[in-house]
């Protein structure tokens, strides 16, 4: 009795993102229909952040997969539709950033940090290794410490 339930509960969300894309959207040629979608889900929605355009219900998305299929069909190239977007909102509305001297820098800045601090621990251990700790006793410490030992 529950599998039936869970199947098409399954079933159901399996095909929530279809419902994003209005039917008044969709071109009538699915060659371009085609490369809308498969652009539409490299671009981020400003509304939601973790979600395409082409998954997203909301109105910028909407407006973002229209702008998406009227470059389109003006004739524009994927890359030309994609520069003309990140153009306009810049390299976040990217799902999968671009490689680039900055990205790299924000992705190893991490890893050189976790470099440098092991570098600068291990050479403060070093210094510290070779160095007694504290002061040195006084005569009046020996004395006494000379006297709990026995000597």
């Amino acid at each position: 009795m529950i599998r039936p339930i869970l199947f098409a509960i399954a079933l159901f969300l399996s095909a929530a993102p279809a419902f994003a894309v209005n039917p008044d959207e969709v071109l009538a040629d699915p060659a371009l229909e085609a490369r809308a979608r498969s652009l539409s889900a490299e671009l981020r929605c400003m509304v939601c952040q973790n979600q395409s355009i082409d998954d997203s219900n909301a109105d910028l998305a909407k407006d973002l997969r229209l702008l998406v299929r009227e470059r389109i069909t003006d004739g524009d190239t994927d890359e030309e539709v994609l520069n003309y977007i990140v153009s306009r909102y810049g390299e976040f509305v990217l799902l999968k950033p671009r490689l680039s001297t900055r990205t790299m820098l924000l992705w190893g800045a991490p890893v050189l940090l976790v470099i440098v601090g092991g570098i600068s621990l291990l050479v403060f251990a070093r210094r510290r290794a070779g160095k007694p700790t504290g002061s040195p006793l006084t005569a009046e410490e020996q004395a006494k410490l000379d006297e709990l030992l026995g000597r």
